[in-house]
């Protein structure tokens, strides 16, 4: 078997779709993906133009055409055209150029179908609406949607308590924020504490969004919204921007937001405008935007994770979250608080934890953070039944962790 045949074959074999053209956009080769977005065959594709199969394309709107103008790919770009048969799609494509000898030849383009994606975010934008809508409505009973404040941020060590003070400083401040810390460490309560204590914006909407959550072709319209006939069945919705308008805005994870969606949140903050997915006017907006990674935030610019331009604009507040094993002064309080929490929940009677329990909690380096000890205290109070915590009682679960660990 040739070379040629065999790379047919695996081509033939992908779920995605394939597409590839001369440098004149004519169809060279051509491969439906498994749910036939398309609405043509192979044979009939091959030897026309991209636009004849895509008749709603235009040369600027095409990403063949653009690629072979601009001589550079353009990767995981989202699409709404029409298909061969007049059927409206969405799709996610990549298409990079073919060069030989510094000069290019033709282009080649991966595509899924996004169809029931995009169905599935209109879905999603309109129950996040109706969600919204209600609790606007009940504003004066159910808040802001923000619960925490100062006082449950729970610590008296002076990396903690220098934080807080940082924090309530800025947080009548309309600028950006980002906030660093490990898994675990308490990112959110801090936000939604900084969003209570400011006066402007306490009684006024409240959202999070985890970043990491859902696939960026919804996140998109979830965050932006979208307009009519952006693609099908589409309606005028407003994303998270706008829902949260007058209040504040968490992205949690704001790294796994792709590059493209980065550019946007971008220009969000710097111009305080907003275009739905498939809009040709933009909106204003009044929302102070305060996101957070996992990871220090330098490194993920370097690794290339983090626009540069927005870790800038983001990082004009910058708040760092201590692990628990930088602050072990605060693990005795903690520990009071989460076993007095537990035995309300849970109708339990603990008021203390052994010297041998404390001592082995102080020591341990905590790789979860505040949210290890705090699962870890509840675990051990759903199967005990008395009012002190032994080294007994907890060894299961530290040879549990300990076995995990050497795993890894």
């Amino acid at each position: 078997m040739n070379y040629k045949r065999l790379l047919e074959l695996i081509l033939l074999n992908l779920d995605e779709g394939i597409i590839v053209t001369d440098a004149n956009a004519n169809i060279t080769f051509y491969k439906e993906p498994a749910t036939n977005i398309g609405g043509i065959d192979s044979h009939t594709a091959i030897g026309k133009n991209i636009l004849d199969v895509f008749p709603d394309l235009t040369p600027e709107t095409s990403t063949f055409y653009n690629v072979i103008k601009n001589r550079k790919p353009i990767i995981e770009h989202i699409q709404h055209y029409t298909n061969y048969q007049g059927r409206k799609v969405s799709t996610v494509t990549s298409t990079i150029p073919i060069f030989e000898n510094g000069e290019i030849v033709g282009c080649f383009e991966v595509f899924k179908d996004l169809t029931q994606v995009a169905d599935l975010s209109e879905k999603i934008l309109h129950l996040q609406k109706q969600l919204y809508k209600s609790n606007t409505d009940k504003k004066e009973s159910s808040g802001s949607g923000a619960k925490y404040t100062f006082d449950n941020i729970i610590g008296s060590s002076s990396a903690i308590t220098e934080l807080k003070e940082k924090a309530r400083r800025i947080a009548g401040s309309n600028s950006p924020v980002l906030v660093y810390g490990e898994t675990g460490t308490g990112k959110e309560l801090l936000v939604q504490a900084i969003h209570n204590a400011d006066p402007k914006r306490r009684n006024r909407p409240f959202i999070a969004q985890n970043c990491a959550a859902l696939p960026f072709t919804l996140l998109e319209s979830i965050l932006f919204g979208t307009a009519a006939g952006s693609f099908t069945g589409a309606k005028d919705n407003p994303g998270l921007f706008e829902l949260a308008h007058g209040g504040t805005l968490y992205l949690d994870e704001v790294n796994s937001l792709n590059i493209e969606l980065q550019a946007k949140l971008l220009r969000v903050i710097q111009d305080g405008v907003v275009r739905r997915v498939g809009a040709a006017k933009t909106k204003d907006v009044d929302v102070r935007i305060i996101a957070s990674a996992n990871e220090p935030p330098a490194e993920l610019v370097k690794k290339k994770l983090l626009r540069e331009d927005l870790y800038y604009r983001l990082n004009v507040i910058y708040l760092e979250l201590p692990p628990l094993r930088e602050r072990r002064g605060d693990i005795s309080m903690l520990v009071r608080y989460f076993i007095n929490r537990n035995n309300e929940h849970l109708g339990r009677r603990v008021t203390v934890v052994s010297p041998e329990v404390m001592r082995l909690f102080e020591e341990y380096s905590w790789p979860g953070n505040v949210r290890e000890l705090e699962h870890l205290l509840e675990s051990i109070m759903n199967l005990i039944d008395k009012k002190t915590i032994e080294l007994s009682d907890i060894q299961y679960f530290f040879d549990k962790r300990q076995k995990l660990a050497a795993m890894d």
